[in-house]
């Protein structure tokens, strides 16, 4: 399998090789993502895993979850929207990834921004093996206790250095930690990824991030480096970010664009302009 880990990955990773076969791998599998999200994002998370090469299914009735991601290749539980029934609907799918070896990628959406988000997002991670906890700076610095700020579910950044600070959450929680910003942070405590893929427009439209985690449940459902697949997945997000702002005139002709970059990005492509460094 092309996300297999093995004992070069990181120089491969770096030069390419790796994120072309991971997206290679995601479009010939297709496999299937679960998300339990929000309401503001869904549609753009279901279209952009069909676009990364992926299939999605939105379903967070308690009553069919468990049966539903035994189906799935990765489950993506994203607290945007947070409800009590969507919480419990994330540990039974969660539990049932589990006993299946499915990764479960959770965005912490707004941790911090209240004490019932904060709370919920500890909850997932002590029930959960989750295998990668993908989120902004302030998200990120407030589950590593090392101070971060959010405001509604913006990022209001983090109080040190971000590497430090991704690497400090990634070691508390015991997950892979992706943390997105101008450069995206990718750590599981030792080794540590800089993705400098993307464009500042992505900063600039609704969802850019809840997409992130949709990508990156595409690429973890063919790999068994969730740190490397992690990356792999931002690089080619961040990409499709690039090509895109080539030729917006605003943020919803770069929102249309963005899909459609995605959707026709080719792994020569990837290979040749992934912008991914170990640290």
């Amino acid at each position: 399998m092309p996300g297999n880990t093995t004992e070069d990955s990181a120089a491969r990773l770096t030069d390419g090789a790796i994120p072309a076969g991971l997206l290679a791998a995601v479009r010939e599998q297709r496999p299937l993502v679960h998300h339990i999200t929000n309401s503001v994002t869904i549609n753009d998370c279901a279209n952009i895993t069909i676009c990364a090469g992926a299939a999605p299914v939105m379903a967070e009735a308690p009553e069919e979850v468990a049966a539903m991601v035994a189906a799935a290749g990765a489950l993506v539980l994203n607290i945007g929207t947070l409800t009590r029934g969507q919480i419990d609907a994330m540990l039974i799918a969660g539990r049932r990834a589990n006993e299946l070896g499915i990764p479960v990628i959770l965005d912490p959406v707004g941790a911090g921004a209240t004490e019932f988000r904060t709370a919920t997002v500890q909850r997932l991670l002590d029930s959960l093996d989750i295998a990668v906890l993908k989120g902004n700076a302030g998200e990120i610095g407030v589950l590593a206790g090392t101070g971060g700020s959010v405001r509604g579910v913006d990022s209001g950044g983090v109080a040190g250095d971000p590497v430090e600070t991704a690497r400090e959450c990634a070691r508390a929680t015991g997950t892979v930690v992706s943390m997105t910003g101008a450069v995206d942070v990718v750590t599981d405590g030792r080794r540590v990824f800089l993705v400098r893929n993307g464009n500042p427009a992505m900063d600039r439209l609704s969802g850019t991030g809840c997409m992130a985690a949709s990508v990156t449940a595409a690429f973890a459902a063919v790999a068994d480096d969730y740190a490397v697949a992690s990356a792999a997945a931002l690089a080619a997000f961040g990409r499709a970010g690039e090509r895109a702002a080539a030729g917006a005139r605003g943020p919803y002709s770069f929102r249309t664009a963005l899909f459609d970059e995605l959707a026709g990005l080719a792994p020569d492509d990837l290979a040749r302009y992934a912008r991914i460094e170990e640290r």
